[in-house]
């Protein structure tokens, strides 16, 4: 069995207070654990991967293509492959939210 947690996994991205940390990477699947500070932002931009978004935690704002929408805890947000997608927290505590692309990246 194997368990990693955010803080076990592999740093992957840390900018502009947005940290990704990657829990699972397999030919089928890459899984990363964001966290994104309030008022910041994971920029607007595209996968040529099928993606979604589980919010495991906090209150922000979910873009895809041409759609702006607020997202809470337990929300499930799907992207299809090459359609512009980003993640705003527009609350005031940690923005913490599952990301799965499915295919993995090449």
């Amino acid at each position: 069995m194997k368990i990693v947690t955010p803080k076990e996994g592999k740093e992957t991205l840390n900018e502009n207070r947005v940290v990704g940390t990657k829990l699972l990477s397999k030919d089928e699947v890459d899984v990363v654990h964001l966290e994104i500070a309030p008022g910041r932002s994971l920029p607007v931009h595209t996968t040529p991967t099928e993606v979604f978004f589980y919010i495991l935690e906090g209150t922000g704002e979910a873009e895809v293509g041409e759609e702006r929408r607020p997202v809470g805890r337990d929300t499930l947000v799907e992207s299809l492959r090459d359609i512009p997608h980003g993640l705003h927290n527009t609350g005031t505590g940690p923005f913490r939210v599952l990301v799965v692309k499915t295919p993995r990246p090449i």
